[in-house]
C-alpha cells in the first residue's frame, strides 16, 4: 500500500478517458491506505493538501485539480508483471488454499469472518494481472493491496480483516458531487419509466415494433425488468448490483429512423460507459448453474433465455471489450458459449474473449447466414437450441483440414465487406486501395524526415479511434501532451489556442474516445514494452498499437551489438504480437538517407529486409522538395498483402487544423522550382522571342502548304513531264 505511492511514478499506460480501473473504486489506487486502527489514527494527523490562506487558495485549488486529473489519466502497472506462478508460490508460502479456475485462482475470503465463511472461495484473484475481487463483500485491491493484507493478519495473528480496511483519500467536492448528481439522475430516471406490460396493448406493440422485439413476450421483459422511459421513447435497461442488489445504474436504448428502411439505435448510460460494469441479466443466474451464453446486447439476451431456458448475460459495451472485473462473475461456469452478434467482427471478438475466459471450457456460434443475432434468429423463427449445439469449441488442434476451415472461407466469402476491416472516413483513397484496418496485421510507415509522419498517422489513428477501434499509442520521440494536442487540434477541425473556450467543450468529447497512451520516452527495453502492450490488450482489449518510431525505441546503446540483427529480432516480436493477440501494429520507421530528388522506395527503409518481409503493410509518405504545394505530399503503398492492391494517392496539408485531405481531381498542379526573372524587361523580351519563333514556324508551314498544293493541281504528260 505504502509501496503504491513510492511507485507512483512507475506508470507505464496513460489513459485519455476518465475509466475506472476496477469496479465502481471511487478512489485512485495510487494513494496509501492504511491497513489497522493505529494506522488510520496516524493518518488522519497528516494533512492531504496543505491548508493555505489569503492569495494561497488559488494554489490550494489547482492542487486539488491536479490531483483529480493525474488519478483519473494514469492506470497503475506493476514494475514485474505478475506471472500466475508467482502468485501460487505465494499462497503456498502462506499457507493459503486455492482452486485452480479457468481466469482467476479462488482462495478463501480474508474479509469474512471464519466462522461464516465455511468452505466458500468467494475472493478470486486476476491469473494475469493479480487484481482481486471478494464478491460477498465488493472488496477490491491489487495484488500489492492483498499481499499487505495477509502480511499484517499474520503479524497481528488475525483469521479476518474488516471490509473496510483499504481506504483511500476521500473524494474530492467535484468527484462527490458528480457521483450524487449521477445517482439522483439513474433513480430519477428508474422511477419516472414503466414497466411495459403496463402499457396499452396499442402503445406497447407500437414499442415493441420499434426496437423490433414483437417476438420478445412480457413476462421475459417483466422478468428481466426492462422497462420504458415514455418522454424519450426509450428502453431502459437496469443494473442491479452489490450485496444488497441496490440500483446502480441504466442504460438506455433509444430508436431513430434515418429513412423509411433504415433505423438506427443509439446507447448511453448512466454511470457513463467507462464505470458501467453491469452484466445484463447476472441477478436471475442462480449458483447451481453450469452454463452461460454470453451475449452482446440486452435485446439479445432477452431472445435467448427466452429462446432456450438458459441463463444468458449481456457484456456492457457489446463486442468491443470484456472488462477483466467481469471474469469472476464467469467463473462458476463450466461451460460459456459466446454469441455476441452475427457478423465477421463479433466472430473475431468471441475468439479474443475465449482467451480470456479459458479456451477449454469456451464455445462459439459461428456467424452465417444461418446463425444470425440471437434477437434476428427469434424473429426468423429459428430454433435457437439448435444454433447453441451447432457452437463450436474455441480451443483448437495444431492441425486442422478443410472440412473445418471450410465455414470459415464461406464467411469471409459471404462477408468481403466486413473481412477487410474497418474502412477509413478521412482517406477514401486509402481505404480504396487498403480496403480497410484489419486485426493481426503489422504495418510498416516510413517517409522523409520532417515530413509529417507522427501528424499524419495521429489523424489515420484518430479516424479509427473515433469508429470505436480501442487504440495504444506508444511515443518514443515526442512527449504525449504533445501528442495529445496534436490530435485534439485534428479531432476539433481547428487551432484551440484561438478559440480557448471552446476546449472544454471539446476536450469532453476526446475523453470518450477509447485512446491511450503508454508513458515511455527514449530508449526502452523490448520486454518492457511488450509486457505494457500484453497488459492493456488484456485490460482494454486493445485493437490497434502504434509505435512511434522503431529507432527512438531501439536508442544508440550496446553499438558492439548488430543493430540490424536487434531491429530484426524487434520486427519479429511485433509481428508474433500482432499475429497471436489479434491486434493491428503500426510500426514507424526512419528511411535511409536518399538525394531530395529521389522518391522513397520499399528498399528505402532503414535496416535489412526483414520490415518489409514481415509486414503486412507498406505505407511511404513521398514529400516533393522540388515542388512547390499544392501536391507536394502523396501516400504511397508498396505492399498490400491482403489482395495485392497498390497505389499512390496525392494528400494536401491543412495547417489550420492539422490534418491531411486528399485534393479535388483536377485541381492538382505542380510547378517545379526555377530560378525567378530579374525584372520585367527580361520576361517581355523572351515572350517576343517566343512569339518570333511561332510567326516564323507559321510562315514556313504556309510555303510548304502552297508548294505541296500547285503540285498536285500541275498536269502530267505521258513520258511522266510536267508541260
Amino acid at each position: 500500500m505504502w509501496r503504491g505511492l513510492l511507485l507512483k511514478g512507475t506508470t507505464c499506460l496513460q489513459q485519455v478517458s476518465a475509466q475506472s480501473f476496477l469496479r465502481q473504486r471511487h478512489f485512485s489506487s495510487q494513494c496509501f491506505r492504511p491497513l489497522t486502527c493505529r494506522f488510520l489514527h496516524k493518518l488522519r494527523e497528516i494533512p492531504c493538501i496543505p491548508k493555505l490562506k489569503g492569495t494561497d487558495h488559488f494554489l490550494s485549488h489547482n492542487l486539488i485539480r491536479n490531483y483529480k486529473k493525474d488519478a483519473k489519466s494514469t492506470v497503475e502497472f506493476p514494475l514485474s508483471p505478475i506471472t500466475v506462478t508467482d502468485i501460487k508460490q505465494y499462497l503456498r508460502s502462506k499457507d493459503i488454499p486455492f482452486h485452480d479456475g479457468y481466469s482467476c485462482l479462488h482462495i478463501p475470503s480474508i474479509f469474512i469472518n471464519p466462522s461464516t465463511r465455511k468452505d466458500s472461495f468467494s475472493l478470486f484473484i486476476d491469473k494475469t494481472t493479480g487484481q482481486f475481487l471478494c464478491k460477498d463483500t465488493l472488496v477490491e485491491g491489487s495484488w500489492e493491496d492483498l499481499q499487505d493484507c495477509l502480511e499484517v493478519m499474520q503479524k497481528d495473528e488475525e483469521d479476518s480483516l474488516s471490509p473496510r480496511v483499504l481506504l483511500g483519500y476521500p473524494e474530492i467536492l467535484e468527484e462527490q458531487e458528480e457521483r450524487e448528481r449521477e445517482l439522483r439522475e439513474v433513480q430519477g430516471i428508474w422511477s419516472s419509466s414503466v414497466p411495459l406490460t403496463d402499457l396499452q396493448d396499442e402503445e406497447a406493440q407500437l414499442i415493441k415494433t420499434m426496437y423490433q422485439i414483437t417476438k420478445i413476450s412480457n413476462a421475459t421483459l417483466k422478468r428481466f425488468g426492462v422497462r420504458l422511459f415514455k418522454p424519450t421513447k426509450c428502453l431502459v435497461f437496469p443494473w442491479f448490483g452489490g450485496p444488497d442488489s441496490s440500483l446502480k445504474g441504466i442504460k438506455l436504448l433509444s430508436a431513430q429512423r434515418i429513412d423509411a428502411e433504415k433505423v438506427t439505435y443509439n446507447e448511453a448510460t448512466v454511470p457513463k460507459s467507462s464505470s458501467y460494469f453491469n452484466l445484463f441479466g447476472l441477478p436471475l443466474v442462480s449458483r447451481m448453474d453450469s452454463e452461460v451464453v454470453v451475449t452482446g446486447s440486452e435485446l439479445d439476451a432477452l431472445a435467448v433465455s427466452q429462446g432456450t431456458g438458459l441463463p444468458s448475460v449481456a457484456l456492457p459495451r457489446g463486442a468491443s471489450c470484456l472488462p477483466p472485473a467481469l471474469l469472476p462473475y464467469l467463473e462458476q461456469f463450466k461451460r460459456v458459449t459466446l454469441w455476441l452478434g452475427g457478423d465477421i467482427r463479433s466472430w473475431e471478438a468471441s475468439k479474443i474473449f475465449s482467451r480470456k475466459l479459458g479456451l477449454r471450457r469456451c464455445t462459439l456460434v459461428r456467424p452465417g447466414e444461418f446463425h444470425p443475432c440471437p434477437l434476428e434468429a427469434l424473429s426468423q423463427g429459428k430454433n435457437l437450441s439448435r444454433i447453441l449445439k451447432a457452437s463450436i469449441p474455441a480451443a483448437h488442434k495444431s492441425i486442422v483440414s478443410f472440412k473445418q476451415l471450410r465455414e470459415d472461407v464461406y464467411g469471409e466469402l459471404m462477408n468481403t465487406d466486413q473481412v477487410a476491416g474497418v474502412k477509413w472516413t478521412r482517406f477514401p483513397e486509402l481505404t480504396r486501395i487498403l480496403k480497410g484496418h484489419r486485426k493481426g496485421e503489422l504495418t510498416v510507415f516510413t517517409g522523409p524526415t520532417g515530413s509529417g509522419k507522427t501528424t499524419f498517422i495521429s489523424e489515420l489513428a484518430l479516424d479509427l479511434c473515433m469508429q470505436g477501434v480501442n487504440t495504444l499509442w506508444g511515443s518514443f520521440e515526442i512527449n504525449n501532451v504533445r501528442l495529445a494536442k496534436i490530435m485534439l487540434t485534428q479531432f476539433a477541425m481547428q487551432r484551440l489556442e484561438e478559440n480557448l473556450e471552446q476546449y472544454d467543450f471539446w476536450a469532453d468529447k476526446f475523453e470518450e474516445l477509447p485512446l491511450y497512451f503508454m508513458t515511455f520516452h527514449g530508449q526502452q527495453n523490448i520486454k518492457t514494452v511488450l509486457d505494457t502492450m500484453q497488459h492493456a490488450v488484456y485490460l482494454y482489449d486493445i485493437n490497434h498499437v502504434i509505435i512511434d518510431n522503431l529507432q527512438f525505441m531501439m536508442g544508440q546503446e550496446n553499438l558492439s551489438v548488430d543493430k540490424f540483427a536487434v531491429q530484426d529480432h524487434i520486427i519479429g516480436v511485433f509481428r508474433k504480437f500482432a499475429t497471436n493477440n489479434s491486434c493491428h501494429v503500426t510500426l514507424i520507421i526512419h528511411p535511409r538517407k536518399e538525394e531530395d530528388d529521389r522518391e522513397l522506395q520499399t528498399a528505402s527503409i532503414f535496416g535489412s529486409a526483414k520490415a518489409s518481409q514481415e509486414a503486412d503493410n507498406v505505407l511511404i509518405l513521398q514529400e516533393k522538395k522540388l515542388v512547390t504545394c499544392p501536391g507536394r505530399r502523396s501516400l504511397q503503398v508498396t505492399k498490400n498483402r491482403f489482395d495485392g492492391d497498390v497505389g499512390i494517392f496525392p494528400l494536401d496539408f491543412i495547417k489550420s487544423s492539422l490534418t491531411f485531405s486528399t485534393p479535388i481531381k483536377g485541381k492538382l498542379k505542380l510547378r517545379k522550382v526555377t530560378a525567378k526573372p530579374e525584372n520585367k524587361e527580361e520576361v517581355q523580351e523572351k515572350g517576343n522571342d517566343v512569339t518570333l519563333k511561332k510567326d516564323e514556324g507559321k510562315k514556313e508551314k504556309a510555303t510548304k502548304t502552297a508548294k505541296a498544293s500547285q503540285a498536285v493541281k500541275s498536269p502530267v504528260n505521258g513520258s511522266g513531264k510536267a508541260k
